[in-house]
């Protein structure tokens, strides 16, 4: 039976998974604006989810990082991350996956957070190709679609090393953030390298659909990399910041000050619906995104700093005079 992958429209875009980012605030948003061609959701340890279900007897209601898996209807096809080094582990978490109705699950082997890394998960597993495969198998007994996120590799580009033993246990998707671990941000993306990955996939796993990730700003520079590079897409990582219409090609220094405002806005009130259990200062880095670029902004978004709930980021915006609702 096909999965979802293969009845998608290529060239994919899609959005890239971001802790305390892609939360199910600011996915519903994005689906609401301008979906992408698949949504994937924060990573979330396959490890805690077992501890807290099983061990802890925490019900679902209760559980963190359940919530963390909260989507809705409209953000089909979405994705599942996770991350663990034990496939039990993954084994449990990615069936939890099956049971809360995601179209997929994917592997994080490219995190370079040194707490992730400690548990030899995230990019770690680019040091342990052997586990990283068994971690896929144990993945795939969920029945779901398995894809994998990763690097080019840990303190030098092993392509041709890592890229063929994930590509031995045929995922259904491959994306490649194009820096070494070493690197982590610090320098150019490698696009440069997609089309060496591309042939490798060729030669190994035919039907893997080959992703992009690193430094793409616009979706109209995300189609450019497909045509010169051959992947079937890109995804879009920090590019979303501000504007959840980058899907339809907006850029956003075509979006008017009323239209972030209302965004943000709405985006304050999923965030206090669907994640009571978070701080809103997590909100910060969304006012620092949305509230630039126009007279007035630097001191709006000073306020909308100091702001601690819905009620109070509520009374800076009446305080400005600011519509920020249709009703």
């Amino acid at each position: 039976m096909e999965s979802f992958w293969q009845k998608l429209n290529k060239p994919l875009f899609v959005l890239a998974p971001m802790a305390d980012v892609t939360d199910p605030a600011y996915r519903r948003l994005i689906a609401e604006y301008a979906p992408p061609s698949v949504m994937w959701t924060e990573f979330v340890s396959a490890d805690g989810l077992y501890h807290t279900r099983e061990k802890a007897g925490m019900k679902d209601s209760e559980n963190p990082l359940v919530r963390d898996l909260l989507f809705r209807e409209g953000e089909r096809p979405i994705v599942a991350q996770l991350f663990s080094s034990r496939p039990e582990m993954m084994s449990y978490a990615a069936k939890l996956c099956a049971e809360l109705g995601f179209d997929g699950v994917d592997i994080n082997m490219g995190c370079p957070d040194r707490s992730i890394e400690k548990q030899g998960c995230g990019a770690a597993m680019i040091k342990s190709p052997e586990n990283a495969k068994a971690i896929i198998r144990a993945a795939r007994e969920s029945g779901l679609p398995v894809s994998v996120k990763t690097r080019i590799g840990y303190n030098q580009e092993t392509l041709d090393e890592w890229i063929p033993e994930l590509l031995s246990e045929a995922p259904e998707a491959l994306t490649v953030h194009l820096r070494t671990r070493k690197e982590m941000s610090n320098v150019s993306a490698h696009w440069d390298l997609m089309p060496r990955i591309v042939a490798l996939r060729d030669k190994h796993s035919p039907k893997t659909l080959i992703l992009g990730n690193g430094d793409i700003k616009t979706l109209a520079e995300a189609k450019q990399k497909v045509e010169e590079t051959g992947c079937d897409g890109v995804m879009l990582g920090r590019a979303v910041f501000g504007n959840p219409w980058l899907f339809t090609g907006r850029e956003t220094s075509e979006i008017l000050p009323e239209e972030r405002i209302k965004a943000l806005y709405t985006l304050a009130v999923y965030f206090n619906e669907l994640t009571p259990a978070k701080h809103f200062h997590i909100l910060k880095k969304h006012f620092k995104a949305f509230v630039q670029g126009w007279p007035g902004a630097a001191e709006l978004r000073s306020e909308l700093m100091q702001t601690g709930s819905l009620e109070e980021l509520t009374a800076v915006l009446d305080q400005h005079k600011l519509v920020y609702s249709d009703a």
